[in-house]
């Protein structure tokens, strides 16, 4: 072979391998993309299972209750065949028991919805709300309304700290002096209309109480955190809860539902203007929310709202 030959060959040699590597480098990086799609379906599938599993696990324990609840009815009301002497009491157990296993039983939640999957509906929410409030240049302060006749509690977001509260409650947008800002439907409206319609007894109207009842609601019926204790100084006019484990993460956003539902509650228990606040905790508590009102409560509103 010639010299001028072996120079071509060797030209040819060395200028190949750059394509090639180039073609070996796309289809590694294609066959990743496809690895780590599929290992996302993989997680997704997983986490739907899991999700189904923990439903049916829920629903099983209600149903479990409901019959055992029904196995203790039709117990007793064989105790009280067997023993006439105490039937009244057998009757009395069993008729609790069976209705007790009927209530249990139609109850039982049919979906459940995960907890981040609110969490991230409500960030959005408040997100908005933030982003409007800041580019209105609205002060900081939240301040709950209480109802009406034609209002519900409404939240009420001041130009100024400070402001007066609009004479109409007419919202999203206050223009007219004095009160202008945002005047808006809160997050924990809709929670506290629910709260009520469950609560077994009549809604407190002192603070101590109520704030007890709101905290239970808290976590007993909403599981919106994992522990809510109140702390409540009536003659300072202040209720503040430690919260500890928000199921919807950091509480200091905008209307979050905890201290939304806090706030909205005081404010028509107690039929005062509510103005909240949220701190990062301590080592007790991850977070505190403080509600501030004004006046005695259950004595006349201190200002007078249009209808």
């Amino acid at each position: 072979m010639s010299k001028e030959s072996f120079s071509d060959t060797a030209d040819s040699t060395e200028s190949a391998p750059p394509s090639q590597m180039q073609a070996l480098n796309t289809e590694t990086a294609d066959t990743a993309a496809l690895e780590e799609t599929a290992q996302l379906e993989l997680l997704a599938e997983e986490n739907r299972r899991l999700r189904e599993e923990y439903a049916r696990a829920r629903q099983s324990r209600y149903r479990r209750t409901a019959i055992g609840l029904a196995a203790v009815g039709v117990v007793a009301l064989a105790g009280g065949l067997l023993f006439p002497d105490t039937r009244a009491v057998f009757v009395a157990l069993g008729a609790t028991g069976v209705f007790g296993a009927v209530l249990t039983y139609s109850l039982t939640p049919g979906q459940f919805v995960a907890a981040a999957v609110g969490e991230r509906v409500y960030a959005a929410s408040a997100a908005n709300g933030a982003a409007i409030a800041a580019e209105l240049g609205l002060s900081d302060e939240r301040l709950y309304l209480p109802p009406t006749q034609a209002r519900a509690v409404q939240l009420y977001v001041p130009l100024h700290r400070e402001s007066d509260a609009p004479a109409a409650r007419d919202g999203p947008f206050v223009l007219e002096e004095p009160g202008r800002g945002l005047l808006l439907d809160p997050t924990g409206g809709t929670l506290f209309a629910e709260f009520e319609r469950a609560l077994a007894g009549d809604l407190a109207s002192t603070p101590e109480p109520l704030a007890r009842q709101l905290c239970d609601g808290l976590v007993e019926q909403f599981e919106l955190a994992a522990g809510a204790e109140p702390d409540v100084d009536a003659d300072a006019g202040r209720v503040t809860v430690a919260v500890s484990n928000s199921a919807f993460g950091a509480v200091d956003r905008f209307d979050h539902p905890i201290g939304s539902f806090l706030a909205v509650g005081l404010a028509q228990g107690l039929d005062r203007s509510v103005e909240l606040e949220v701190d990062v905790g301590d080592e007790r508590a991850d977070w505190l929310v403080t509600c501030r009102y004004d006046g005695d409560p259950g004595a006349q509103s201190e200002f007078e709202w249009g209808e």
